[in-house]
């Protein structure tokens, strides 16, 4: 049987929290801002926590993350 291994990408994008919940950045901020309003960049700040329906697939790619 092959090792499970956790997906590189995963690990670098998602963190765990201690109660169980996951966070993660927000997308839409890295290039094109001149267009985005000053509003709209300011939303995208901060870490956010992933939605109830991600969570299977943030399970599997994260198998020993405890989820």
């Amino acid at each position: 049987m092959p090792k499970m291994k956790t997906k590189s990408g995963a690990k670098k994008r998602f963190r765990v929290r201690p109660g169980g919940t996951v966070k993660r950045g927000q997308a839409f901020k890295r290039h094109i801002l001149t267009k985005k309003t000053t509003k709209n960049k300011r939303h995208l700040r901060g870490a956010v926590a992933v939605h109830k329906t991600d969570m299977g697939h943030i399970a599997q790619m994260l198998p020993f993350a405890g989820l």
